[in-house]
């Protein structure tokens, strides 16, 4: 059987530097143990692949098209283009993980899966990939989250999925994790489906795995479009960092592309309403892995903030620890009325009205200054059906 390669900068332990790993209690060792060798198996193995890459064209409906959005670019003077990742069934990126985990966990002989969303869209897509293949499904979502996202809530129950409401702490992602895990440790003969780039290895190597057809599409598409492979920058939204994992993946060891990171800097890194946690976090265990995270001086868990849901996170993937304290990525704190800025500005000049996740990318824009003849990729992780609720309470500030 051929063997998998993994592009990423991870050792055999799942740590990048000194970041990642796994620090799980006992009863889940088993569960690790097996998950990793699964993994390993069937992401090097012919069937497994062709059936999930038929499922990505004719279900997903990749490859997600890379736009030249043009009025932008002629707005902010260089080259914009959009990697549409708000197209695919879903609407969003989530769903490459979704159906790559739960084929994974189908052929394991799985029949039970959990997970956790913060904006609710990996739940949309989890619930939806169990659908399709006839698998139990609970999704563990923060109180808070469910009442602002309740399209996206309606969705995972219309697609059979049971969503349990958390009602501890902060009541978003993080609290939503922390109940899935516990209710992994007292079921251990469920799949957990974790939905960004954090947890124990080899979650963070898998997901960023299955999310890697995004980079590898737009290596495609820009060489089509442009004569070359490769960007000047590529910039993603960033909260665990499924997104930014599967849109830097292919070009992590091409030191001519510049990734930006865009992180939630909520009311200000400087205030205490932040989810900046590159920024302003420090070394800790978080969910199964060491990261960074947002913590006090005794080591406990700060509250994150964010209007946005999905990077309501007080931690990040170990990999994106790595990429910016080793200087391989740059990282930008975007802050929410930034992020609002740039969603008007691209639905209004682009007609795209994209998640509050993926405004924290194009946010960017405002902050960074790019040369005319910059290729710039910017992933819109997803479409912002699911926030309208929240633009709405700010229309007055935006629309004549």
């Amino acid at each position: 059987m051929a063997q998998f390669h993994s592009l990423l900068p991870v050792d055999e332990e799942g740590y990048y530097g000194h970041f990642g790993g796994a620090y799980i209690p006992e009863v889940l060792h088993k569960n690790i143990s097996l998950l990793r060798e699964a993994f390993y198996r069937y992401a090097a193995d012919e069937s497994f692949n062709r059936e999930l890459d038929t499922l990505l064209r004719d279900y997903v409906g990749r490859p997600s098209p890379l736009y030249r959005a043009n009025r932008l670019s002629e707005h902010y003077h260089t080259n914009i283009f959009l990697k549409r990742e708000d197209l695919n069934h879903t609407g969003a990126h989530k769903i490459n993980n979704a159906l790559g985990s739960v084929l994974l966990a189908k052929r394991m002989g799985k029949t039970r899966i959990i997970a956790e969303t913060g904006a609710g869209q990996h739940g949309v897509a989890t619930a939806t990939a169990c659908a399709l293949m006839g698998m139990e499904c609970t999704v563990f979502m923060g109180a808070t989250d469910v009442a602002r996202q309740k399209p996206n809530v309606e969705r995972m129950m219309m697609l059979g999925a049971k969503v349990e409401a958390v009602h501890s702490g902060n009541k978003t992602l993080k609290d939503a994790t922390n109940e899935a895990i516990r209710y992994w440790c007292c079921n251990p003969d469920t799949y957990y489906v974790i939905g960004s780039t954090v947890g124990p290895h080899p979650y963070p190597e898998m997901v960023a795995h299955f999310q890697s057809v995004i980079s590898k599409e737009i290596r495609k598409q820009l060489l089509s479009q442009t004569g070359s492979e490769l960007p000047d920058y590529v910039i993603a939204c960033i909260g665990g960092g499924s997104n930014a994992a599967g849109a830097f993946y292919h070009f992590i060891n091409e030191h001519s592309v510049r990734l930006v990171a865009a992180e939630a800097a909520g009311l200000g890194v400087d205030t205490d309403k932040t989810a900046a946690t590159m920024k302003t976090g420090s070394e800790g265990i978080l969910h199964g892995s060491k990261t960074l995270v947002i913590q006090d001086s005794d080591g406990q868990i700060t509250e994150p903030y964010s209007i946005s849901a999905g990077l309501d996170y007080p931690g990040v993937g170990p990999l994106h620890s790595y990429l910016a304290t080793s200087g391989r990525s740059e990282v930008i704190a975007i802050t929410d009325r930034q992020a609002l800025d740039a969603a008007f500005r691209l639905t209004q000049t682009e007609g795209i009205i994209p998640a509050l996740e993926s405004a924290h990318a194009l946010g960017v824009l405002d902050v960074k200054r790019f040369n005319p003849d910059d290729t710039v990729v910017i992933n819109l992780s997803g479409r912002g059906d699911k926030d309208m609720h929240t633009y709405m309470n700010f229309k007055n500030d935006y629309i004549l």
